[in-house]
């Protein structure tokens, strides 16, 4: 990674990262931004935590599914040398990109941020041979592509699969592309700016990371003498037309809960916990807490993004190792910086870590332009 880059002025930064400690082989660096390095890092750690090291897979039966973005920002320094040649041409034409500055870039600049390669050189790395795929339809990509791994699992495709998602939503050719949508703007402390449901949030915090998880059929699972740590009961999206206008309702978020609940034939007080998307933003919130209520009741809510930001096609992969390790200890995560409960927002947001026997829980995301996914997770 780039030793300095621009970041958000309140952002949930992965900081003391060196890539060339997961990357493999390094010259691929060169070729990698952030986002590619944090997937292949997230992945490393997967296969390691795993025990696939010590034990043999067949690659042609393994394979990968990856939450990207759809486009990967990269910094303004990388471009500012082709931006300065087109200014310095005579004429100056705005409407033509001229040789001279197309030469100041990269000649692999484009390989660095194609949003397909996180799962290539994850793949490549561990010679999966099997389905290898790409989801990118923003902040439910993660728990989509668990979802689809488990599918072509289901399915027979493959005994194998790594699922997860990595993102970097620092870059200031980001927020300048979405012209600092719902970003929240305070003078409180950084560690105090995200407050899911709460009162007196102000918007959402961006932030970065990534996260992956070793799929496998139980059998297989069983074969090499696996720990599972969790089982995917049932998973459902749903979408809502809100594509032009980026008005977010609920309603995508209340069909995918009853669709998980009737998949999996479970009330929802069999549910121990939800990991709600929890946005911090204004607008969002009073939607997706009337649809928890209006679906789940009174279940206990925890937002993680209090703690680490908005990490867009990553959040559902590093929200749901959240409640994974929670789920193990026998706890509820809670949400930080939940204070001055919103009437709008009818939730029970757990604010201590509190313990519960109930080892299940229903991870939720969903995107402004109306997209909305459910994962139900249990204990293996």
């Amino acid at each position: 990674m780039a030793a300095a880059r621009w970041m958000a002025p309140y952002c949930g930064a992965v900081r003391n990262f060196d890539g060339k400690a997961f990357v493999k082989p390094r010259k691929s660096l060169k070729i990698m931004c952030s986002e590619m390095q944090f997937a292949s890092a997230a992945a490393e750690l997967a296969w390691e935590d795993a025990g696939l090291e010590e034990n043999g897979i067949d690659p042609e039966r393994s394979g990968i599914v990856s939450a990207a973005a759809g486009e990967q920002f990269c910094n303004f320094e990388e471009l500012l040398a082709s931006y300065l040649a087109w200014m310095r041409e005579k004429p100056f034409n705005r409407q033509c990109w001229p040789r001279s500055a197309i030469d100041e870039l990269f000649p692999l600049w484009l390989l660095k941020y194609l949003p397909n390669l996180n799962a290539c050189h994850v793949g490549i790395r561990r010679d999966f041979r099997g389905p290898t795929n790409t989801i990118s339809i923003g902040d439910p990509s993660s728990l989509h592509a668990i979802a689809e791994a488990t599918q072509i699992i289901l399915r027979g495709s493959a005994d194998l699969m790594l699922a997860g998602g990595s993102s970097s939503c620092l870059s200031a050719t980001l927020t300048a592309f979405h012209a600092g949508a719902r970003l929240a703007v305070s003078d409180r402390p950084p560690a105090e700016i995200c407050r899911p449901f709460d009162r007196d949030r102000m918007g959402m915090v961006y932030g970065e990371g990534a996260a992956f998880f070793i799929l496998e059929s139980r059998s297989h699972a069983a074969r090499r003498g696996a720990n599972a740590i969790g089982r995917v009961v049932a998973a459902a999206s749903r979408c809502e037309p809100s594509a032009f206008n980026c008005d977010y309702s609920g309603k995508s978020t209340t069909r995918a809960v009853r669709a998980v609940l009737h998949k999996a034939d479970l009330e929802p007080n069999q549910i121990g916990h939800i990991n709600a998307h929890g946005n911090s933003t204004i607008e969002d919130d009073p939607a997706e807490a009337q649809a928890i209520q209006n679906t789940l009741g009174n279940v206990p809510v925890t937002a993680p993004k209090s703690f680490f930001g908005n990490l867009n096609q990553a959040s559902g992969a590093v929200e749901l190792a959240v409640s994974l390790i929670a789920m193990e200890q026998g706890v509820i995560p809670p949400t930080l910086n939940y204070e001055n409960p919103d009437p709008a927002c009818p939730v029970n947001v757990v604010t201590e870590v509190q313990p519960t026997e109930n080892r299940a829980f229903l991870a939720l995301n969903h995107s402004p332009n109306g997209q909305a996914a459910a994962l139900l997770i249990a204990e293996a």
